[in-house]
């Protein structure tokens, strides 16, 4: 493993935090100075500033993100970050993003090879939003969101969409641009009252009270595994995809 995600899944930092450490020279593998290119094997001896480190077991956390918090290991303004809502000994992080005034579903984990695939546009993780807007969308409407709309960064792909209730709708997406929820809501003249992702990929937040999460089973770990292995095409959908913000 790489050093800077060794450092990492020791709970020591970001990966681009761990850079900055191995560059100041704080970081020794086995008595000599770590480098960015420095790979760790199970029986090296790391060290920061001198201190032992060990490598922390892998975690995978489902938090019911509320409102007002930020998807944000730290917050420089001093909000409430959904790192702090989960207590483990073990430092995880989020994969992907939801806005301050988006609340729902949000994977956590150290393991940042299965975050990395699972952000990664070919496997097309399915994302699902409650939409409620401010005036009731026509079926029309709906439909452009289904077709798919251009947004500032280019055509999103089609997106499954379904009226639960007047101006609230479900819409099912598996990209993950910035704000990407709301500018499509936009693009069809609307804007979002709330916005809440109630599922991802297969996991839901049945049982999960805002600001409580779970640790994943071991059978949920493997389907996300398994959504990474074999992704399935998918030929009525186009366009990119990423991970920020809803």
């Amino acid at each position: 493993m790489r050093l800077n995600a060794w450092l990492a899944r020791a709970g020591v930092a970001s990966r681009r935090k761990a850079d900055e450490l191995i560059k100041a020279g704080r970081v020794t593998v086995n008595g000599e100075p770590g480098q960015l290119n420095t790979f760790v094997q199970r029986t090296d001896d790391v060290r920061l500033d001198g201190h032992p480190l060990e490598k922390q077991r892998l975690a995978y956390v489902l938090l019911h993100k509320p409102t007002g918090v930020v998807t944000t290991a730290s917050d420089p303004q001093g909000r409430k970050t959904v790192v702090e809502l989960v207590d483990l000994p073990t430092r995880v992080v989020p994969v992907g993003r939801l806005d301050a005034s988006t609340s729902g579903a949000l994977l956590l984990t150290n393991d940042g090879a299965l975050a990395h695939q699972l952000a990664h546009p070919r496997y097309e993780i399915d994302k699902v939003y409650e939409v409620e807007t401010w005036r009731q969308p026509t079926d029309a409407q709906l439909d452009e969101l289904r077709r798919g709309v251009i947004l500032d960064d280019g055509p999103t792909s089609p997106a499954d969409v379904r009226r639960t209730d007047g101006a609230r709708f479900e819409l099912t997406i598996h990209e993950g641009r910035n704000r990407q929820v709301r500018r499509m809501v936009e693009a069809i003249g609307h804007r979002v009252k709330t916005l809440h992702r109630s599922q991802y990929a297969h996991l839901t937040l049945e049982g999960l009270e805002p600001g409580a999460w779970r640790e994943l089973e071991p059978s949920d770990v493997e389907r996300l595994r398994a959504a990474k292995r074999d992704p399935q095409p998918r030929a009525r959908r186009r366009g990119r995809a990423g991970s920020a913000p809803a």
